[in-house]
């Protein structure tokens, strides 16, 4: 087939060579019609070489077998599980980390916790000395005591219609506002107590013994954090608002500690913030081993869209015409010898994860996507697949 093409290029050059001859005897003439019709004559004949040049060229493709084929790797389009993730970055939280303020001025009297230490809620961490408050107590339970002791004696007499009324009533009130006088004292007695609001751990020890402190900013006397129950909260796009709910995956990475966790949304907030158009959306973060501490920077990834039969195809390989149309080439129906001619397809991309794009339409099952070489094809031209 390479001996025709030379034979029909050898003829065109030989025929040009005879034209230019005639051409120049018609030019020397000066006859303009004449010179046209030499040109339309030799644009004819020209095409019909491009022509037969073009047949000979197929001829060879299909004929040829020593032609070497360019040598491409293809890929298998698999319908596949496709998760998509929405990345943002957030801080990880707690709703139990507290500084305790004291309730009543006083000095410090004794601290029973030191940093570091677990505590369980209600348990006693440190007292303040109460002024003679406890001495002021015991005289009020004993004038509450002797109230009592003159309010039955007063009431078994009104039963049986002994003395008077306004006696008995008199009694009945002493009683009860002692009672409410103990009570008001043993409530303001208990503000010399500092206890642990809920279970956690002593993360700092802010005042020491014998510190004078008063209820209000700058007496903190402890911090209390409590690392089971971390969260982190992070601002949602309000454009996924349909994608992103309750229930759905979560991957946490921490940079600084280099490990990963798998959780779920736990709530989605029902607020769009109009500053920055987002929705808040709080994450569990379960911390077994307490290596993670509030305020760590973490980055969420969002599951916000799922495909149970997607094509994934890199998305490397995908090119676009003027148009704006997007596509790859196809290998169509390789032979025994792994041989296959190049299809170009128009295709239709939907989301896009780490290199990896979904192709909605023009790809079927078991196509086979040219991925190495994919660059260097044409449509219509045969290729060898490389196993």
């Amino acid at each position: 087939m390479k001996k025709l093409l030379f034979l029909a290029i050898s003829l065109g050059l030989a025929s040009c060579g005879g034209e230019n001859q005639s051409v120049t005897g018609v030019i020397e003439k000066g006859d303009l019609e004449a010179i046209r019709a030499k040109k339309n004559e030799l644009v004819t004949q020209q095409k019909e070489l491009e022509s037969q040049l073009a047949q000979l060229d197929s001829a060879i493709l299909k004929f040829g077998t020593e032609e070497k084929l360019p040598l491409v790797n293809t890929i298998e389009a698999n319908p596949q599980v496709f998760n998509h993730y929405l990345e943002l970055q957030g801080d990880v939280s707690t709703k139990q980390n507290v500084l305790i303020y004291p309730e009543m001025a006083g000095t410090l009297q004794k601290v029973y916790v030191k940093e570091g230490q677990r505590v369980n809620k209600g348990q006693l961490l440190a007292t303040i000395d109460d002024g003679g408050m406890g001495s002021q107590l015991s005289q009020l339970k004993t004038q509450a005591e002797l109230a009592k002791t003159t309010f039955e004696r007063r009431k078994r007499l009104w039963d049986q219609q002994i003395g008077s009324e306004i006696e008995y009533l008199s009694a009945k009130a002493e009683f009860e506002a002692r009672q409410d006088a103990v009570k008001q004292a043993e409530s303001q007695l208990g503000k010399s107590s500092i206890r642990a609001p809920f279970s956690g751990i002593i993360d700092d020890v802010i005042k020491d013994q014998g510190t004078v402190v008063a209820p209000g900013p700058g007496s903190e006397v402890f911090r209390i954090v409590n690392l089971s129950d971390m969260f982190i909260e992070v601002d949602v796009p309000e454009t996924y608002l349909g994608a992103i709910s309750k229930g759905k995956e979560a991957l946490v990475y921490f940079p600084v500690l280099g490990d990963s966790i798998q959780t779920q949304i736990r709530e989605t907030g029902n607020f769009i913030n109009p500053a920055n158009r987002s929705f808040s959306v709080e994450i569990p973060v379960p911390n077994k081993d307490g290596q993670i501490k509030p305020n760590l920077t973490a980055k969420v990834n969002l599951n916000d869209y799922t495909s149970d039969n997607a094509i994934l195809i890199p998305s490397s390989i995908i090119s676009e015409n003027a148009e704006g149309d997007q596509y790859v080439f196809v290998a169509g129906n390789p032979d025994s010898e792994n041989e296959a001619v190049v299809k170009r397809t128009i295709i239709t991309i939907g989301k896009t994860q780490k290199g990896q794009a979904e192709v909605l339409s023009g790809l079927e099952a078991g196509d086979q996507v040219i991925k190495e070489g994919a660059r260097s094809v044409k449509d219509g031209q045969k290729v060898k697949i490389q196993k």
